[in-house]
């Protein structure tokens, strides 16, 4: 399921109406409109705008650890940098052994280094060049980093840039959400999960948004 920060962060509107995608979602599909129906409005929205620089660092702190661990390490990682704002080429200057003292494992140095000198290089572009990419250039781009994995950008592309249409197949909470709101003793495959999601289209972040609901019903 996606990831739930300890730390609140600011919400930021979407740049389309969830109400007209909800309705467009249940019209095509009247077993999810079922659920729809319980769970009701969706609240889906964006965080505040970051670099996608910081926002795939914190990603990365994040991976394979509970809320309040990963934040607390994130926490005494940012307090490395003037104001909190850790920036490419301080990262990549940081010695190991102080990333390591934040918290990080010896994994996981290796990937924010990578990230750095990645956003360096121009691998990792800034937030108005992803603006005008697509989703799936964003997910080619982004999984060239050490540690960042297609789930990890899909995240990204529906919670900080706010794309309509993401559907991450290999999301357990939204494999675990399709085969609850139908009643399915088996998670569906991913190739099935990916052909109904046709459906969905071009709302597939809310219909997500609603699986991931399902499992909480």
């Amino acid at each position: 399921m996606a990831e739930r920060c300890a730390v609140p962060r600011a919400r930021v509107a979407l740049d389309y109406d969830p109400r007209a995608a909800t309705a467009c979602v249940a019209a095509a599909d009247p077993a999810l409109a079922r659920v729809i129906a319980r769970i009701g409005e969706c609240t889906l929205h964006h965080h505040a705008p970051d670099t996608p620089f910081r926002a795939l660092l914190r990603s990365i702190v994040h991976q394979q650890l509970a809320g309040r661990a990963a934040a607390a390490i994130h926490g005494r990682l940012l307090a490395l940098y003037p104001r909190r704002l850790p920036v490419p080429r301080r990262v990549l200057a940081t010695p190991d052994e102080q990333l390591r003292a934040a918290g990080l494992s010896r994994a996981k140095v290796a990937a924010v280094k990578d990230l750095a000198a990645k956003a360096v290089a121009g691998v990792v572009p800034d937030r108005a060049r992803l603006a005008r990419m697509d989703d799936e250039a964003i997910v080619a781009r982004l999984t060239e980093v050490r540690g960042i994995g297609r789930w990890t950008v899909e995240m990204l592309l529906i919670f900080q840039l706010g794309r309509p249409d993401v559907l991450p197949l290999d999301d357990l909470g939204v494999r675990k959400g399709f085969a609850r709101c139908r009643d399915h003793a088996e998670l569906p495959e991913r190739n099935a999960l990916a052909a109904h999601g046709e459906a969905w289209r071009p709302y597939r972040s809310v219909a997500s948004w609603y699986l991931w609901r399902a499992t909480e019903l």
